[in-house]
């Protein structure tokens, strides 16, 4: 999606639910709460952004997918055939989201960053993998893992078997994307210094786990979260954007920078 595609408000933005992750006690949790935001946007006749990670494993092959997510499907299909935009960017869980949602539900997938605009404000989106400084690595194995090359190797393995290797490192990646010190050098608040000063209004990102709100110059840098402990979101309306917790669906407290 361009800088010229328009998102009708309210806009709300989610990332990093890693479903599929948890006992299945919390995974209904986290199902019925994703459920219920959804009926929110419905019915408020919004727009969603996933800005990655909604699974923390996602694959298809041609006619399998991942057991456990037909109430997010079903949910995701309701909001398109309501006319409600979804936009599903891919994070670095759930990087190989394909046709089934494209096609069978009528939501855009974006392999990358996301430029857009709502009622006259100027969005920037992206996941924020691969935005810290050391983390020359990982920005290697990314290219490596969503080579066509390897996902035409995985597509021959058996769906029990790639699923079972993909969630053994998908848990490995998680919990050092949890435990990871980003510090004064974290890239993904550079990266939103950067984008503001080239003109977004917002910049919207997940992975780090942690929600954070920061008004940079005459913008502002949030950070979604997660559901695995927070259950927090954004809303953009009214012209203006505040992250929310589902516990209380109160505005986080925002911090100022120069």
């Amino acid at each position: 999606m361009s800088s010229d595609t328009v998102l009708i408000s309210p806009v709300y933005f989610i990332s990093d639910l890693h479903l599929g992750v948890g006992s299945a006690e919390a995974e209904r949790v986290k199902r019925r709460r994703f459920v219920e935001l959804t009926n929110t946007v419905q019915q408020g006749r919004g727009s969603l952004v996933i800005v990655g990670d909604l699974f923390d494993f996602w694959y298809e092959y041609r006619y399998v997918v991942p057991r456990g997510s037909h109430e997010v499907l079903t949910a995701l299909g309701q909001l398109t055939e309501a006319k409600c935009p979804v936009v599903y960017l891919a994070g670095n869980h759930d990087f190989a989201i394909g046709s089934v949602f494209s096609d069978d539900l009528g939501v855009t997938v974006v392999r990358d960053d996301l430029h857009f605009s709502s009622d006259g404000k100027r969005f920037y989106v992206f996941h924020g993998d691969g935005l810290a400084p050391k983390d020359g690595g990982y920005r290697l194995l990314k290219k490596l893992l969503r080579a066509r090359w390897a996902q035409i190797a995985f597509r021959v393995l058996h769906p029990d078997l790639g699923f079972a290797i993909a969630r053994r490192f998908s848990h490995g990646s998680r919990d050092y994307t949890s435990g990871k010190f980003y510090g004064e050098t974290d890239g993904m608040r550079l990266e939103a210094q950067n984008r503001i000063a080239a003109g977004a209004d917002y910049v919207v990102m997940g992975h780090r786990h942690l929600p954070a709100f920061e008004r940079i110059g005459n913008g502002a840098y949030i950070n979604l979260g997660d559901w695995l402990r927070h259950f927090s979101y954004a809303v953009f309306e009214h012209g203006d954007i505040s992250l929310r917790t589902l516990e209380n669906d109160m505005p986080i407290t925002e911090t100022a920078a120069s």
